[in-house]
């Protein structure tokens, strides 16, 4: 109940900011209209891919990197500021919650930044005719576990950094993982070892999650993404929390 609360506080928080929300569909969009329709103009239809379209091809992963970059920028800089400039985790820590609560608390938001992200994502791509089947909704849900997953490991992240200037890694990071995690083409341009890395890197799961739901290809790609996700997003939460109470409880 406590997490709960703490959603609900960032929903009351965030009803007047509402802008934030749009802007995080904004920067994927703008990829998948330059890239993704304008590069596809000239790449036409991908081959060995059953007929798919690069737009319906980069669509998919352009909106498991909004829903991954909604999660983070709320648990790394938003958390940031919470926990140092506005002291939010040391007044909540006054009540019956724990760290444990306050951990779950901003990876639930994550995820439900990931969902909104993901959802207005989506309505993007049906409006421009790259949705194929009705399972595409699932993508909604589906976003909402890659908001988690990366939500835990942005908090992971964040007890790490030491000053503002420590956010700069961050995205030293999470650019070339957007680049070069299959998001404009196919893992198999890559050398085979290669390959191993990128697939260790948890942006190529969360697209090929959502590339499977989006184009109506369920198969063993997306065991293996949910797994994954789970997995990692739990041990990062666990981590995370042991984190913030070395931080907070003195």
């Amino acid at each position: 109940m406590a997490a709960l609360a703490f959603i609900n506080r960032n929903l009351l928080v965030y009803r007047h900011t509402w802008g934030i929300l749009v802007a995080s569909v904004v920067e994927p969009l703008l990829y998948l209209l330059s890239i993704g329709v304008g590069v596809g103009q000239l790449v036409g239809t991908l081959p060995g891919l059953h007929g798919v379209s690069y737009p319906e091809y980069v669509a998919p992963a352009l909106l498991a990197t909004a829903a991954m970059n909604a999660a983070v920028n709320e648990t790394t800089f938003s958390a940031y500021t919470r926990l140092h400039e506005e002291n939010v985790y040391a007044a909540i820590l006054r009540t019956p919650s724990t760290t444990a609560d306050l951990a779950i608390g901003e990876i639930g938001w994550g995820a439900a930044r990931g969902a909104l992200s993901g959802a207005g994502f989506l309505a993007v791509m049906a409006a421009l005719g790259l949705v194929r089947t009705p399972v595409a909704l699932l993508a909604v849900p589906a976003a909402a576990l890659i908001g988690a997953s990366f939500g835990a490991l942005g908090l992971l992240t964040m007890t790490f950094l030491r000053n503002w200037h420590d956010f700069q890694m961050i995205q030293l990071f999470m650019l070339p993982m957007f680049l070069f995690s299959a998001t404009f083409y196919p893992i198999t341009v890559y050398p085979p070892a290669i390959q191993i890395v990128v697939r260790a890197l948890p942006l190529y799961p969360s697209i090929d999650l959502l590339r499977g739901v989006t184009l109506d290809d369920i198969g063993a790609p997306i065991g293996y993404a949910l797994a994954y996700l789970v997995v990692v997003g739990g041990i990062a939460w666990l981590l995370a929390a042991r984190r913030l109470r070395a931080l907070l409880v003195r």
